[in-house]
């Protein structure tokens, strides 16, 4: 793990986010003091299709928008 003081950490940010990116965690200080750590994000759980189009649809039961359809396409809101 790096450690790198926070006007540096500013300086080289661009820099900074492709190392993480590329796995590496980086402790960011003020006067020496821990205050941050970059670290990449874990990976989202794969969910199977099937499973997020039958979440979607059982959201979607009983809700109604209150605006027809037309009237949100007519308005450019969709």
């Amino acid at each position: 793990m790096s450690v790198i003081g926070a006007y540096e950490a500013k300086t080289r940010f661009p820099e900074l986010l492709r190392r993480v990116q590329q796995g590496e965690r980086i402790t960011i200080t003020r006067h020496g003091v821990p205050v941050a750590v970059l670290v990449p994000p874990e990976p989202a759980p794969a969910c199977p299709v099937d499973e997020t189009i039958a979440a979607i649809h059982a959201f979607r039961k009983g809700r109604r928008a209150g605006i027809p359809l037309k009237t949100l396409i007519e308005e450019g809101r969709l």
